[in-house]
């Protein structure tokens, strides 16, 4: 009998970050490996990855990496697991392509040869383990749900997706093979939670193209579209409505986004027409009735590249009067004030502003009849409900008690949890180290959380910074004290407050610089200690308070020095 656990070590209680392990035995099947975007309150995070601690550890057991798509929330992360371990990477030719990009980024060129290029039809072996695929329906081609299938029955992870059977045919789900899957023994389904607690479906993709055309077409003047990049569906209905409404799609930088340009060399995007494409260059050669600019990048990207055209502040296009701007992309809830004022810059600048949002629903993931009729094709023993904070994830749970499933075949894990299957259930059998690490720059999991804090108190209350010269020897200020605030106060008309601070100043330097038992960092305390207590008291506010003391112990005494 196998030795079967399933681990997530990210993609729950969350949305992104998706990471699932499957163990058979010593082998380890790793699922996914994203990123999350930080919300605003990680000042100055890039991005957020998985905790590879437990893969690190058991490295010699890791027989592969497989990949559901080629969003970054399922490869953002991988190129920081090569970092740690060195295992295969199997993923479809676009998802594939898409993970070589971040590869060659982080400077493992050398890893490449170990990415190999699977399809829906791909069977592989690891001794008792095969691995297989099913296509699925997502905002992006060559999407895979991937299967597990041991002796005791298989794990079927979906990853994102959603059901359309009016998909184009790159987009289109496997019906057959789902039907298939559900004559097997499954084990367990880790399935898409994110729209799980949607009250309304999505439409049909052909709706929103006819949508978008219907924009372009009554559009006075320019159209400046807003997209995630990694939307490839998205990109292609806007191609497909310029060309049904006689106009010319213009990039406004001359790098066109990696993602888009990837799945036009792989004929993963139709092109139309050979028209359908401008020189930005050349752009003052059209009507404004001829014009669609796309703005595409990842996550906020699009929002932000439009704020700075509202504004005046983007290097090649302005609005102005008689732009629609078209918002086609789904915010996520912690985009939706951001939005919001990006919509009233759009006014400000006299253009008008519609979104794909405004009409109709549409998401890559599935809603609660989609989710219901996966349970129904695929009839596993136990649902895990993945890629979802947790209400949406107990709404996936309520979903699955609608078709019949009981309360003890719904597993909510937190992350970290290791599910075991022994005599034919799956229970809870420990945890491994499992969390967050945040991404700034070239660091990795080195910002924690005082780091954040103090950028926190930054952001919010400034920072006040102290700096004076003295000379133990001497027992004597040299210079200073000199204050300088940063967002915390208007120094030319904060007198009275920066005298007083440098009242208190001085008196404990006086103190310390005369003491027998000198130590700076009590000296360094103490300013931070009264400072802070008088400057709340002053202002209800507490900057960071950085005093600068330094030493100055060759100053010689000169003559007419007092």
């Amino acid at each position: 009998m196998s030795e079967i656990k399933v681990i997530p070590l990210g993609g729950i209680r969350e949305e992104g970050k998706s990471m699932y392990l499957v163990e058979v035995d010593q082998a380890i099947f790793v699922l996914d490996c994203g990123l999350l975007y930080p919300q605003d309150d990680l000042l100055g995070i890039d991005m957020v990855i998985p905790d590879f601690t437990y893969l690190e550890e058991n490295a010699e057991r890791v027989v592969g990496i497989f990949l559901s798509h080629g969003h970054a929330d399922a490869v953002g992360a991988l190129p920081y697991l090569l970092d740690k371990i060195d295992a295969p990477v199997f993923g479809t030719q676009l998802t594939i392509e898409l993970a070589s990009i971040s590869a060659r980024k982080q400077g493992h060129d050398d890893r490449l040869e170990n990415f190999h290029v699977i399809d829906a039809e791909t069977e592989i072996e690891f001794d008792d383990v095969n691995v297989s695929f099913f296509r699925t329906t997502h905002t992006i081609p060559d999407s895979v749900g991937i299967v597990i299938d041991t002796r005791e029955g298989a794990i079927v992870f979906t990853g994102d997706f959603r059901f359309d059977p009016s998909a184009a045919e790159s987009y289109r789900t496997d019906f057959g093979r789902l039907t298939d899957l559900g004559k097997k023994k499954i084990l367990a389904l880790l399935s898409d939670s994110a729209e799980a607690e949607s009250p309304v479906e999505n439409v049909n993709d052909r709706v929103i193209t006819e949508e978008i055309t219907e924009v372009f077409r009554n559009a006075k003047g320019r159209v400046i579209v807003g997209t995630i990049g990694s939307n490839i569906m998205r990109i292609q209905q806007v191609l497909e409505a310029a060309h049904l409404s006689h106009r010319t799609i213009f990039f406004p930088t001359k790098d066109l986004y990696e993602i888009v340009d990837v799945a036009l060399k792989l004929d993963k995007i139709t092109i139309p027409s050979r028209d359908v494409f401008g020189d930005f260059k050349n752009i003052k050669n059209y009507q404004d009735d001829q014009i669609v600019i796309l703005a595409t990048g990842d996550v906020g990207e699009p929002i932000q590249t439009i704020q700075a055209m509202a504004q005046g502040k983007h290097s090649t296009v302005t609005l102005k009067e008689h732009d629609t701007v078209y918002i086609a992309t789904t915010p996520s809830v912690s985009m939706e004030k951001t939005v919001s004022r990006t919509k009233d810059m759009i006014y400000r600048a006299g253009a008008r502003v519609l979104s794909v949002t405004d009409h109709f629903k549409t998401s890559g993931h599935a809603t609660p009849n989609d989710l219901k009729l996966m349970l129904n094709f695929i009839q596993p023993d136990y649902l895990i409900p993945v890629s979802g904070e947790y209400r949406m994830l107990r709404a996936h749970g309520d979903l699955a008690l609608q078709v019949g499933m009981t309360e003890d075949q719904i597993i909510i894990p937190s992350i970290g949890d290791v599910l075991s299957f022994e005599n034919g259930h799956f229970i809870q059998a420990g945890q491994v180290t499992a969390g967050d690490v945040l991404v700034d720059g070239s660091g990795v999991g080195d910002i924690g959380n005082v780091v954040l804090r103090d950028r926190r108190v930054l952001s919010e209350d400034g920072i006040f910074i102290v700096v004076a010269t003295i000379s133990r020897r001497l027992k004597k200020i040299l210079v200073g004290p000199q204050i300088t605030s940063r967002g915390f106060v208007f120094m030319k008309t904060s007198i009275d407050l920066i005298e007083a601070c440098s009242d208190i100043t001085l008196d404990v330097l006086e103190k310390h610089i005369v003491s027998d038992d000198f130590d700076w960092n009590e000296l360094k305390g103490e300013l931070r200690e009264k400072i802070g207590k008088y400057l709340y008291k002053e202002t209800k506010r507490r900057p960071v308070i950085l005093p600068i003391i330094m030493e100055a112990s060759n100053y010689q005494v000169k003559k007419g020095d007092k």
